[in-house]
């Protein structure tokens, strides 16, 4: 057709995926369909394109004969915010031929605008599980004239826990409804979601047999490494020769945020992203690194899920993924659209159980990950770093004053004898002329009630007793 040859030649796709090719044709007849793909060949233009041309716009001859016009017509699901906001992009920039109005919906932000937008009239929603729902049972939301429906990277829909809302979601829509479902890889669980909700749906398989199949243009390493040893490891990669967009991944939040900060202290321009941050400062944080004003992004597996940033290099994964398909998913955020990348895995000594599972599950040649450190000479090689490369780029900043110091009163701008230690040995101590620090240096020299005013006013008597009772000599002085 060639209103999709021109939609995909708007968005710069001049030679479609597989994946793309296998399922425009099916899903535009309005079959439901399970479309399984390696993270990076195309999904999201692959279900974009035939949603966005089953939708009627509101410029379209027939738009008056909808039983409900300005009611979402076609709903995509995504797992993440993050997801969600990629996919309502890539459809924004599919659907300025067609004229389709498109809502995006996601926590973490106001409900305002989107139930302003809802309003208005809509024809396309993109959101996550919980807000869709959440709007949903406000009544905010009409799924009842949903034509399409889209579940979007439907395993990380599971993993997350999301599934139980989904099927809230599905139960809402009507049962006419074209149900597309696409998938990285297909767990039981999604096998069995698709079975109760799909009516005789045609699978897509693209490309490969193996559902956790890697991009074979990827150059995967995997390197036992020790914690403390991890950051001069790190920053000798960010340094290497092809260096370019980064995504270093981490276990925990509090993991992301401290590598994050480490990196930056040392001269990278890094930056976190994970849950703990407001969803204003993840975005902030997202287009700073798609804008390549970052060029090192440090984020944990949910907060990441689906990013699709071109030009990513590296891949680093602080530690070693929970299963083979986290291992998929993280490696596949580069080496994507034909392009070639490198995958760093660091695996620790307490977690080489577990890597052995994943390097058995994914039949990986790493059953026994080469011993490194920041100083080993295949480090260098393997990865293309200058040999002069070094842990730093700038010298580390100066450490923050402690809680003494910000007292103030004892020994000037530094707190205990100044800015750089105690005692008046730093160079500020001597210079404030505080107590503390004439106290430190010469308080044994002064006389006695010489020191401070405390001292000066205590009573210095001393009374010399016996069995509670004051001796003689003592009795007959205070006498006097």
């Amino acid at each position: 057709m060639p209103e999709i040859a021109d939609a995909l030649e708007s968005v710069g796709i001049t030679s479609p995926f597989p994946i793309q090719e296998m399922t425009l044709s099916v899903a535009l007849m309005g079959t439901d369909l399970i479309g399984q793909a390696r993270t990076g060949t195309g999904k999201t233009l692959a279900f974009s394109i035939p949603v966005i041309q089953r939708t009627v716009a509101p410029h379209d001859a027939d738009y008056g004969e909808l039983s409900a016009p300005g009611k979402p017509q076609a709903l995509v699901v995504a797992p993440t915010r993050e997801l969600a906001l990629q996919v309502a992009k890539d459809i924004e920039t599919a659907s300025k031929l067609r004229g389709t109005r498109n809502v995006t919906i996601y926590g973490g932000v106001g409900y305002e605008p989107q139930l302003e937008a809802l309003e208005r009239g809509v024809d396309i929603v993109v959101g996550t599980p919980g807000r869709i729902l959440d709007l949903a049972n406000r009544r905010a939301l009409d799924l009842s004239h949903v034509k399409s429906l889209v579940l979007d990277e439907a395993d990380e829909m599971l993993d997350l826990g999301f599934l139980p809302d989904v099927e809230s979601i599905l139960a809402k829509t009507p049962e006419t409804r074209q149900t597309m479902l696409f998938s990285a890889t297909m767990p039981s669980a999604i096998v069995s979601l698709a079975r109760k909700h799909m009516r005789h749906p045609m699978n897509i398989r693209a490309e490969s047999q193996d559902e956790s199949s890697t991009v074979p243009t990827t150059a995967q390493f995997v390197f036992q490494a020790h914690e403390l040893d991890k950051p001069e490891i790190v920053a000798r990669i960010l340094q290497a020769e092809d260096a370019g967009q980064i995504i270093v991944f981490t276990r925990t939040k509090r993991q992301a945020q401290r590598v994050a900060d480490d990196l930056a202290d040392r001269g990278f321009p890094a930056s976190p992203l994970h849950g703990d941050m407001a969803q204003a400062a993840r975005e902030r944080a997202l287009q700073k690194f798609r804008d390549g004003k970052v060029t090192i992004l440090v984020a944990t597996d949910v907060a990441a899920r689906g990013i699709d940033v071109a030009g990513i290099s590296h891949v680093i994964n602080w530690t070693s993924p929970d299963d083979h398909k986290t291992y998929v998913h993280r490696i596949g955020r580069t080496g994507r659209a034909g392009l070639s990348g490198i995958a760093v895995t660091f695996v620790d000594w307490a977690d080489l159980t577990k890597w052995k599972l994943i390097n058995a599950e994914l039949d990986l040649p790493f059953a026994e990950p080469q011993e490194t450190y920041s100083t080993s000479e295949h480090l260098f090689h393997d990865l293309g770093i200058p040999k002069d490369a070094k842990g730093r780029l700038k010298p580390p900043s100066p450490k923050e004053p402690t809680k003494d110091g910000d007292r103030g009163g004892r020994g000037g701008q530094g707190g205990r004898g100044g800015q750089g230690g105690r005692g008046g040995r730093s160079q500020g101590g001597q210079r404030s002329g505080g107590q503390q620090g004439a106290r430190s240096e010469a308080g044994e020299q002064k006389p006695a009630g010489e020191g401070s005013s405390r001292n000066r006013n205590r009573n210095r008597r001393r009374r010399r007793t016996r069995s509670g009772e004051p001796t003689a000599p003592q009795a007959s002085t205070s006498s006097d």
